[in-house]
């Protein structure tokens, strides 16, 4: 055999190989053996369990490994990293195995985030961190308390705080004869939201008016499992749904944005915000006076959820209840809870003109989010006794 033909013969080898694997992963995948199919799928793509990230200066100050799953449901965080101060390598938990060393590293930052998909990964990541004494931001015990359910049960105890009722039922449970049996096991009633597990920005998310209603809505909706939750009351007085989201960053609460809108499902891509002038001044003034524009109240409620996540990053999408007097806290209104984890994303404002109001506010949420990096591989190094030199400002 030539040489040339040896190498195509080895090339489809390796076609093949990497076709089984796929295969493989989509099966697994088919069955929920998502851990197991994410093994397939590295090794159909051909990749290896590090990915190093760009660096653009000369000299690191901190080396910043980064634990995440291939499958999704991670912390959006590679974008706050200045590529001249920050080192990064990826590790992808799904496909480190025992024996395997890690990157060098001065801190760690677990950004598996969505413990309602990812729980099998956050014990991979716990296996992992058992390798190395540095620093560690987001800690895999406090992102596995964050899942919808259990945010609903625990954080509903906090004073000023109103959460989304929540219950777990299969596909087959969701049938017309027991829907009605769940929701009144779970006090729930409808209208009632469906929503498919790990999906964000409103994804297979379903508002649901009746039992008639859940056989069309699980034909659009994908997976096995499904969360019920209660819709909680947003439209204000004025008919617009108003939808704020705040970042905590290492202790710290920063307003992200307030999204307005004339639809119950509101996301800040979808609001009216480009459209009526209105709403932006509404918005600036909640990104230049958080407190004056919620009150002490609501931010006092905020300040609690923020020690009971735990989390060094994390955020909060909530609405304020300002139609009913029976959820005031006094003169105030409650805090509606929609989500609390640490997949929170921020996005830099488009370059326009009319979105220069909300510039400094993400890049406050930038600097904080470098310089609680920064500190933290300080104190990992002093507690190990090392020199520490930080040359970079933010």
């Amino acid at each position: 055999m030539t040489a040339t033909g040896a190498s195509k013969q080895r090339e489809a080898g390796e076609f093949s190989a990497r076709a089984a694997h796929l295969a493989a992963f989509q099966q697994l995948q088919d069955h929920g053996q998502m851990h197991d199919a994410a093994t397939h799928l590295a090794r159909a793509l051909d990749l290896g369990a590090v990915v190093s990230l760009p660096f653009r200066g000369s000299q690191p100050v901190a080396r910043v490994l980064v634990l995440q799953s291939i499958l999704g449901g991670n912390v959006l965080m590679h974008r706050f990293l200045d590529e001249q101060i920050f080192a990064v390598q990826v590790l992808l938990v799904e496909f480190w195995e025992p024996g395997m060393g890690l990157p060098e590293h001065d801190l760690v930052f677990q950004a598996v985030g969505d413990a309602d998909v990812r729980q099998e990964a956050l014990r991979q990541v716990e296996r992992i961190l058992a390798m190395t004494d540095a620093p560690v931001l987001n800690g895999p015990a406090a992102v596995r308390e964050s899942a919808r359910q259990g945010n609903a049960d625990r954080l509903r105890l906090l004073p000023g705080v109103r959460t989304a009722r929540t219950a777990r039922a299969t596909r087959g449970e969701l049938s017309r004869s027991t829907v009605e049996e769940i929701l009144e096991q779970n006090q729930l009633h409808f209208p009632v939201l469906l929503r498919a597990p790990g999906f964000h920005m409103g994804q297979n998310c379903l508002l649901l008016s009746s039992a008639e209603s859940v056989a069309p809505a699980l034909e659009q909706l994908p997976g096995e499992e499904f969360l019920l939750m209660e819709y909680l009351p947003v439209r204000s007085p004025d008919g617009w749904c108003r939808k704020y989201r705040v970042l905590f960053v290492d202790g710290q609460i920063h307003p992200v944005h307030l999204a307005i809108s004339s639809h119950w499902k509101v996301h800040y891509f979808s609001a009216e915000m480009a459209t009526h002038a209105a709403h932006r001044v509404e918005e600036a003034r909640f990104l230049d006076s958080m407190e004056e524009s919620l009150g002490s109240a609501v931010l006092s409620s905020l300040r609690r959820i923020q020690q009971m996540l735990q989390l060094d990053y994390a955020g909060v999408d909530f609405a304020l209840d300002t139609g009913d007097p029976e959820m005031r806290t006094g003169d105030a209104p409650r805090l509606l809870l929609f989500e609390a984890n640490a997949t929170m994303a921020v996005v830099r404002p488009p370059a326009e003109p009319i979105w220069a109001y909300r510039q400094a506010a993400v890049e406050r949420i930038y600097g904080a989010f470098q310089a609680m990096l920064l500190q933290r591989r300080r104190a990992g190094r002093c507690l190990r006794g090392a020199e520490v030199s930080l040359p970079v400002t933010l």
